[in-house]
C-alpha cells in the first residue's frame, strides 16, 4: 500500500480543492495553522517555498500567544486530515470562542462535522485510505487555495507532469541499504528545514527507525562539536549516518559550509552521503527529495522486515490518552 501511495503520489497535483460555505469565509494575509504531525508538514513546506508567507504553525492546545488585536488580523486554519486530531479541535473551540475568523481543512472527522453544524467555511480533502504524512499534495494544495496563491497553485499543478515518482525508487532503495544498522542524521539549510525534517519524519512513520535533522549554519555553531571524534568517545558516533540534502539554491556561503563539514566528518571517519535537490522550479526541487526520502524510509522498514504503513505507537498512545 505504502509503495503505491508513492508511485501515485504525483496525482495528488491534479486535486482541485474547493472552499465550502464560502460565504463565511474572509480572506486574510496573516494565517495560523493548526496541526500535528503530518497535518502541518504541508504548512511548513509552504513556508520553504515562500517565506514571505505569513504563517504561525501552531503544534499544540489552544492557539499561538498573539495579541487580540493580530488574531483579529489572521485566520485560523484548522488542519487535521483524519479530522480527529484533539489538539487541533482545540484549537478551533478556542478560536470560535474569540470571535476569530476559521477555516477547516480536513478529509473527515469531527472537524467536518462541527464545519457543517456550525457552517464554518471548510475545505474537505479527499480520503483515498493512505496516511497524513502521504497526503502532503492535497494538503499543499488546499492551503494555497486558502492563501489566494494563484502563482504557487499554478506551480503545484505543474508537479503532476512533472514529478515521476518511479524515477526515484532505485536511488531510495540503494539509500536504505547504505543506512542498514545505523541512525540517520539530516542536514540542510535554513532555508531547507522543512526538507529535512519531512526526511525525518519518513524516516521515523515509515521506516520504523530513530532519525533525527538539523540545519545549517546554525549547526556549526554547536552540534558539529559533538562529533569531533576521538578514541575514547569513537562508539558514540559509530551508529550516525549523515545525509546532506544540498541545494544549488542556497546562499553560497552555506553551500561553502556544507562542503566544509562533509568533508571534516569524512576525515573524523564519519558515514556521510551528500544528495543533490533536483528540479527548476522550487516546489519540483522540494517534493522530488521528499519522494526519494519516501522510497529510502519504505524500503529501510523492509529490510527489517516492518510493517511501513501503519503507526501503531502512535494508536497505542491515543488510546492510553482516552483512559
Amino acid at each position: 500500500m505504502m509503495k503505491e501511495a508513492i508511485k501515485q503520489f504525483y496525482q495528488q497535483f491534479s486535486y482541485v480543492p474547493k472552499i465550502e460555505n464560502k460565504d463565511n469565509f474572509k480572506r486574510r494575509k496573516n494565517f495560523i495553522v493548526l496541526g500535528m504531525g503530518g497535518s502541518h508538514l504541508a504548512a511548513d513546506i509552504l513556508l520553504s517555498y515562500n517565506p514571505s508567507l505569513n504563517i504561525i504553525i501552531h503544534s499544540d492546545y489552544g492557539l499561538p500567544r498573539i495579541s487580540e488585536k493580530e488574531l483579529a488580523k489572521t485566520i485560523v486554519i484548522a488542519s487535521s486530515y483524519s479530522g480527529n486530531t484533539e489538539e487541533v479541535a482545540s484549537g478551533l473551540d478556542e478560536a470560535l470562542k474569540k470571535n476569530v475568523d476559521v477555516i477547516v481543512l480536513a478529509a473527515g472527522g469531527r472537524l467536518i462535522e462541527t464545519a457543517k453544524e456550525k457552517k464554518l467555511a471548510y475545505i474537505q480533502m479527499p480520503n483515498i485510505g493512505i496516511q497524513p504524512r502521504s497526503a502532503l499534495g492535497f494538503g499543499v494544495k488546499a492551503l494555497l487555495k486558502i492563501m489566494n496563491s494563484k502563482e504557487g497553485l499554478q506551480e503545484a499543478k505543474e508537479l503532476k507532469k512533472i514529478l515521476k515518482p518511479v524515477e526515484y525508487e532505485k536511488q531510495g532503495r540503494e539509500l536504505a541499504a547504505r543506512l542498514k544498522d545505523l541512525v540517520p542524521i539530516i542536514y540542510a539549510s535554513n532555508k531547507n528545514k522543512s526538507v529535512a525534517y519531512n526526511w525525518k519524519i519518513k524516516f521515523n512513520e515509515t521506516g520504523k527507525i530513530p532519525a533525527f535533522y538539523n540545519v545549517l549554519p546554525e549547526l556549526n555553531h554547536n552540534e558539529m562539536t559533538g562529533f569531533d571524534v576521538k578514541d575514547i568517545s569513537k562508539q558514540l558516533s559509530d551508529k550516525f549516518y549523515f545525509i546532506f540534502i544540498k541545494d544549488s539554491a542556497d546562499d553560497e556561503r552555506v553551500q561553502k559550509r556544507m562542503n566544509i563539514l562533509a568533508k571534516l566528518y569524512q576525515d573524523r571517519g564519519l558515514k556521510v552521503d551528500v544528495i543533490e535537490m533536483n528540479g527548476e522550479k522550487r516546489l519540483a526541487r522540494i517534493f522530488s527529495s521528499l519522494i526519494l526520502a519516501d522510497w529510502a524510509a519504505v524500503y529501510t522498514a523492509e529490510q527489517y522486515g516492518l510493517e511501513s504503513e501503519q503507526v501503531p505507537m502512535v494508536e497505542e498512545f491515543k488510546d492510553l490518552m482516552k483512559k
